[in-house]
């Protein structure tokens, strides 16, 4: 109601009525507000984060991620340290890696039908008892058959990025912009445990006792699925029998050409790795190597920031020019130009992926959206394999461990061909990406429910 005051008129005393202006300060602060909202709204990552149970089931993700990186070093120290065989412990690694690439599918398929929560869990648990059970086969010097049998058994484990883009693309599914970021991130993640995993695995192990490495990547495993799979807001619904009916993922079309690109993808990775390793063979090798995932996953949260998909093709012609760099840095016999091609070449690892992810994820079924992603990170680890084994023939019966540089882009080459053929869609979904009242609106009916 209008406030009145007491004036004089014609007619006598009366009350007129007073009308006032809002007050400046409210403005103020108003817009004050307004601007604080906009300007924390034009931070992709910041919004990714402000939906309740983001940062948790992140955490825990990261924490069961690590000890992906770490695995693979610890069991050569440790193998190799007690049994004195490289050979010995590279055919466990591989074992390993074989069982891994025939289980993960139907692990993901069964996080699909039944949660992630109810399959992770015990999945982990299996797998954190092989890792112990390794571990005590080879403090004791267990029968040599005893290794594999063991270190096959850590092939239940789930696949902890796919779950993770699993959740995003359940919270964000009608916010293109934002599942890009979060692709985006979680490619920067995979790239940081690819860097620090190694060696924190390599320090356990030189600092306190062989199993060391072992023994915290298992803890790390168990507690951090544990963690994440505490976070039941978040998690995906069980997706209906129609959605996971069985039948091969190979029979969507383009699944199986763009298999074909993560495999040859991995190649790149393998061969990469194994030839730097060749060529510098000294202390220099590891930080050297790093580069290229530090690169990576600084391009990786650039790419995020944009907001914007890149065709894939794009992608990897990008990719398959600059690796070549490390082919010319090495040909100038200098490890600083080295260095810095790698640095440079790793910025097209990080795009790729995302692309070939979102890419995933707009061909599998909503249902089966962890089997697909855990398919083609399978490819991904199979195409390392056969990377390493060919990057390693070529630095060893090449004329010069330079020529052996030539693999790596032979592959991103063969991934960009593979990219061309028809039945790749790269079609956008029909939806448009919001606006950011629509972004802001859909975070707070998040908080609500």
């Amino acid at each position: 109601m209008p406030h009145h005051d007491l004036t004089l008129t014609p007619a006598g005393p009366a009350f007129a009525p007073r009308y006032r202006e809002p007050h400046a300060p409210t403005h103020s602060r108003t817009r004050t507000r307004t601007r604080t909202r906009t300007t924390v709204s034009t931070n992709p990552y910041r919004r990714l984060f402000a939906t309740p149970g983001a940062r948790a089931f992140t955490l825990g993700n990261l924490i069961a991620r690590l000890p992906m990186g770490m695995f693979g070093v610890s069991t050569v120290i440790m193998i190799a340290g007690a049994y004195g065989s490289y050979a010995l412990a590279g055919a466990v690694t591989a074992t390993g890696m074989a069982a891994t690439a025939v289980v993960a599918p139907w692990t993901a398929r069964l996080v699909d039908r039944h949660g992630q929560a109810r399959v992770a869990v015990p999945a982990t648990a299996l797998a954190a008892l092989g890792s112990l059970a390794l571990l005590l086969c080879v403090h004791h010097r267990a029968p040599v058959w005893t290794l594999f049998a063991a270190y096959a058994a850590t092939a239940t484990c789930p696949n902890t990025g796919g779950m993770s883009r699993a959740r995003w693309a359940h919270l964000y599914r009608g916010d293109p912009a934002a599942l890009h970021t979060a692709n985006a991130f979680e490619q920067a993640v995979d790239e940081l445990c690819f860097v620090l995993g190694p060696v924190l695995a390599a320090f356990l192990c030189a600092a306190l006792f062989p199993e060391a490495g072992t023994l915290t990547g298992a803890v790390l495993l168990l507690t951090g699925v544990l963690v994440f799979a505490a976070q039941r807001s978040t998690e995906p619904p069980v997706a209906p029998r129609s959605a996971t009916a069985p039948g091969s993922l190979l029979r969507v079309a383009g699944t199986a050409p763009l298999l074909g690109v993560f495999l040859a993808t991995g190649a790149v990775f393998g061969a990469m790795e194994v030839v730097t390793l060749a060529h510098v063979d000294g202390p220099l090798a590891g930080p050297i190597l790093a580069l290229q995932a530090a690169g990576s996953c600084v391009a990786g949260l650039v790419h995020g920031r944009t907001g914007r998909a890149v065709r894939l093709r794009t992608c990897l012609v990008a990719m398959t020019c600059l690796m070549t760099l490390p082919f010319l840095g090495a040909s100038t016999g200098s490890l600083l130009a080295l260095a810095a091609a790698l640095l440079v070449a790793g910025m097209a690892t990080a795009p790729t992926m995302v692309t070939g992810m979102a890419l995933v994820q707009r061909l599998t079924p909503q249902g089966r959206l962890n089997e697909g992603m855990t398919l083609a990170v399978t490819a991904l680890l199979a195409g390392i394999a056969v990377g390493s084994a060919t990057g390693g023939w070529t630095a060893e019966n090449a004329p010069s461990t330079v020529y052996a540089f030539l693999v790596p882009a032979a592959a991103a080459a063969l991934a960009l061909v593979q990219a061309t053929a028809p039945k790749v869609r790269e079609t956008r979904r029909t939806a448009p990406a919001p606006t950011r009242k629509t972004a802001r609106e859909m975070t707070e009916a998040r908080r609500s429910s």
